[in-house]
């Protein structure tokens, strides 16, 4: 289905819907006995738990009425394929039947990733609120690059959530992982596929993370609370399922993958970002997924402010920086080949409703100025030898990543990406 812009007639409403097959068993205390009864109904008496290191409490909770044949607790970020493939031999070696993973999207990243050679039924027991469980995409990481793929084979049979087991979540992670989640229901909003169905789930779940986030931070003990994120979370990766993925994910996987930065930190960083340059492009969606946030003065189906006018406030609420932090690579520290290796085969255009109309995709209103890398510079060539400063000499260095323009501005430099 094809997005709406604000300058559009309403069209016929045509479009097609996949719904993924897969169980869901939600209940506070109760994930030790419906995994228990999950085993039985696969008839799996042979399971590899998967989980980190600093998981094994909770997996006594959860896997005290089952008798795994092999458990893992090698787990590291972006699934390296040399860690993968090291799971699925030793999977084979113990002959495990099905796979049960217990935490945060690396672990489920990991059991999709041996799922998806060896077509073993997976379970997931949630402790985050990624939401890859309810997905059947893929990921893994090998030379600095990420990968990414669909595969019906990876898709959990049953997700059991229980939120018991993120209790101990630090209110830090909770908001990162929630947000993390709130970007599926953005991408889902314009993704490629985007229909009325996914869009109406990606609005529930933003409601229902958002309450979930502020009540988090106010009492990290309120258990409605975290009952809400995993509702949230599962209607974002639901409605994120079906709609593809959007532009938020494909450059927060490039930067994940390459600089092997913090997946929840980094999707949480490059929303607002996002949120700026395509919500001017769809105020209609805008102004009801502001409404979705709680924010006053909108209402469901109307133009309302768009969310990024509101997003300072929210990333103060929710104890969120929402900027660069410390772990994110400055500009300046980009090697040349990151560029060429890591640009997507195909332009992501029908991933987002806004096309890219100047060479300024900074997000930051610059308020009808110019950009400063689009101004041009006046040639001057001394006549006599000079010694040039060391700041001279770092501006016109050849190993910096651009160099000022000698030509004219054009019209799409006179303007920044904000206001085009």
């Amino acid at each position: 289905m094809s997005i709406q812009r604000s300058d559009s007639a309403p069209r016929p409403m045509v479009f097609e819907h996949t719904i993924l097959g897969q169980r869901v068993l939600f209940g506070s205390g109760k994930a030790a006995e419906h995994l228990a009864a999950e085993l039985d109904r696969l008839g799996a008496t042979r399971p590899m738990i998967i989980a980190g290191e600093h998981e094994a409490e909770l997996v006594r909770q959860v896997a005290e009425r089952a008798q795994p044949a092999l458990t893992w607790n090698d787990v590291v970020q972006h699934v390296p394929v040399e860690l993968a493939e090291r799971a699925r031999d030793a999977a084979r070696e113990a002959d495990v039947d099905a796979l049960v993973t217990v935490g945060g999207g690396s672990t489920t990243g990991l059991g999709k990733a041996i799922a998806l050679t060896s077509g073993l039924p997976l379970l997931a027991v949630p402790t985050t609120y990624a939401g890859s469980e309810a997905t059947s995409m893929w990921g893994m990481t090998e030379d600095r690059t990420k990968s990414t793929g669909l595969d019906p084979k990876v898709l959990p049979e049953a997700v059991i959530y229980d939120a018991e087991l993120s209790r101990s979540l630090p209110v830090g992670l909770s908001v990162a992982s929630g947000l993390n989640g709130l970007a599926h229901c953005v991408d889902s909003l314009w993704a490629p596929k985007a229909d009325p169905i996914n869009q109406a789930h990606a609005l529930e779940g933003a409601r229902a993370l958002a309450i979930a986030l502020r009540g988090i931070v106010k009492d990290p003990e309120d258990m409605h609370a975290r009952e809400q994120a995993l509702y949230g979370c599962y209607l974002s990766a639901l409605s994120f399922a079906s709609a593809g993925s959007g532009i938020h994910h494909k450059i927060a996987h490039v930067l994940g993958g390459t600089f092997n930065l913090p997946h929840a930190e980094t999707h949480a960083t490059v929303l607002p970002y996002v949120l700026a340059f395509n919500a001017p492009a769809v105020p209609e969606l805008a102004g009801r997924l502001a409404a979705a946030l709680g924010y006053e003065g909108t209402v469901a189906g109307g133009e309302a402010g768009p969310p990024r006018t509101h997003w300072p406030h929210c990333g103060r609420t929710w104890t969120h920086p929402g900027r660069c932090p410390t772990w994110a690579s400055p500009r300046r520290t980009l090697p040349r080949p990151w560029s060429a290796r890591s640009r997507p085969s195909r332009s992501p255009t029908r991933s987002r409703p806004r096309p890219r109309t100047s060479p300024c995709c900074c997000a930051r209103p610059c308020r009808g100025r110019t950009p400063r890398w689009s101004r041009p510079r006046p040639v001057t060539r001394p006549t006599a030898p000079r010694v040039r400063s060391s700041a001279s000499a770092k501006r016109n260095s050849p190993n910096r990543s651009w160099r000022p323009s000698t030509s004219p501005p054009t019209s799409a430099s006179r303007r920044c990406c904000a206001a085009s």
